[in-house]
C-alpha cells in the first residue's frame, strides 16, 4: 500500500499542512539574531508544520543567505523539488570529493535539468592524487575521518562562511545518530566572531517510503544505483550495498567504527544555559 506523502495528505508525517489561503507567517521573522531559546521554541512550532511551511518561513528570513546541501539523496532531492514547485528559490549546493560514483555526478546534470537550477559543486582544495602524495595513497583504507575532513568538512565549512542558514535533507529514521535532530538547530560557528548558523532540517520527520511514493510520484530522477541495493550514497570507495534489516546507512564505511562523515557533527552545537 502507498504510503501517505506529508506534503499532499494533512498529517502524513504527524503534522498539519495548511493550506495557502490560511499559512501565516511564522514567529521570529525579525532579522535579530536567534537565540538558543527562540530556536527551541521555533522548534516545537514546527513541530505543527509542514515542510513546505518551514521552508517558506526560512525564505522569508534568510533569502539567498540561506541554501539547501544536498548528496542526491531522496530526502534531498525531494526538498529541492518541494522549494522549486513554490518558487522558494534557495541556491543549491552539493560537495564532489573527487570520489564519487559515476553514476552519482550523471544525476546532477540531469538534476539541474529536471529543476532549472544550476547546484554548485564544492571540491577540496586537494586532488585526490595530491592528497596520496601528502597522505599516502587510499587515505579513506587507513584514516576515513582524515580524508572525510579534508574532501567534505572543510570545502563545507569554507560554503558555512558565507551563510546564515543551512537547510539538509537529514531524517530521522536514517539511523540512530540522527534519531533526535531537530527541525531547527543552532550551532557555533566561529566563536571568536561571534558567528552562529542555523542547521534546518525540515524532511526530518519524513518516512523512508513517503521520500520514495514522492519521487515516483512527481518523476524525480534519483540515483541508479538505489535500484542496485545501496540505500545511502557517498563515495564510491567507501559505500558498499545495506544489508537487510540493517539501518539505511549501513553500507558507509564498512569495517570501521565510523557512522557518519563529520559534516554533521564538526560543529558545537548551541545551548541555552539559562534556567
Amino acid at each position: 500500500m502507498k504510503t501517505a506523502l506529508p506534503e499532499i495528505a494533512p498529517g502524513a508525517d504527524g503534522s498539519r499542512t495548511s493550506t495557502p489561503a490560511e499559512r501565516r507567517p511564522l514567529p521570529f521573522l525579525n532579522h535579530e539574531p536567534l537565540s538558543p531559546a527562540a530556536v527551541r521554541a521555533l522548534d516545537e512550532r514546527f513541530a505543527e508544520c509542514s515542510t513546505l511551511d518551514v521552508l517558506q518561513w526560512a525564505w522569508e528570513r534568510f533569502g539567498r543567505r540561506g541554501a539547501i546541501g544536498t548528496s542526491f539523496q531522496g530526502a534531498g532531492l525531494v526538498m529541492i523539488d518541494i522549494a522549486r514547485r513554490h518558487k522558494i528559490e534557495f541556491p543549491v549546493f552539493t560537495l564532489d570529493t573527487g570520489l564519487l560514483f559515476a553514476e552519482t555526478l550523471a544525476l546532477k546534470t540531469r538534476l539541474e535539468d529536471f529543476f532549472g537550477l544550476q547546484i554548485e559543486s564544492l571540491t577540496p582544495d586537494l586532488t585526490v592524487e595530491q592528497q596520496a602524495r601528502i597522505h599516502g595513497p587510499e587515505l579513506w583504507q587507513r584514516n576515513p575521518d582524515l580524508c572525510c575532513t579534508v574532501r567534505k568538512v572543510m570545502p563545507l565549512r569554507d560554503k558555512l562562511c558565507g551563510l546564515d542558514c543551512w537547510i539538509t535533507g537529514l531524517r530521522r529514521q536514517q539511523s540512530a545518530s540522527r534519531s533526535g535532530i531537530g527541525v531547527i538547530e543552532l550551532y557555533v560557528f566561529d566563536e571568536a566572531s561571534g558567528k552562529d548558523i542555523v542547521k534546518l532540517n525540515p524532511m526530518a520527520r519524513w518516512s523512508r517510503e513517503q521520500v520514495w511514493d514522492y519521487i515516483r510520484e512527481k518523476g524525480i530522477p534519483y540515483n541508479p544505483l538505489h535500484d542496485r541495493g545501496y540505500k545511502s550514497i557517498g563515495c564510491e570507495v567507501c559505500t558498499q550495498k545495506a544489508l537487510s534489516g540493517k539501518d539505511e546507512r549501513a553500507g558507509r564505511w564498512t569495517g570501521f567504527n565510523k557512522v557518519e562523515c563529520g559534516i554533521h557533527t564538526f560543529l558545537p552545537k548551541k545551548v541555552d544555559f539559562e534556567i
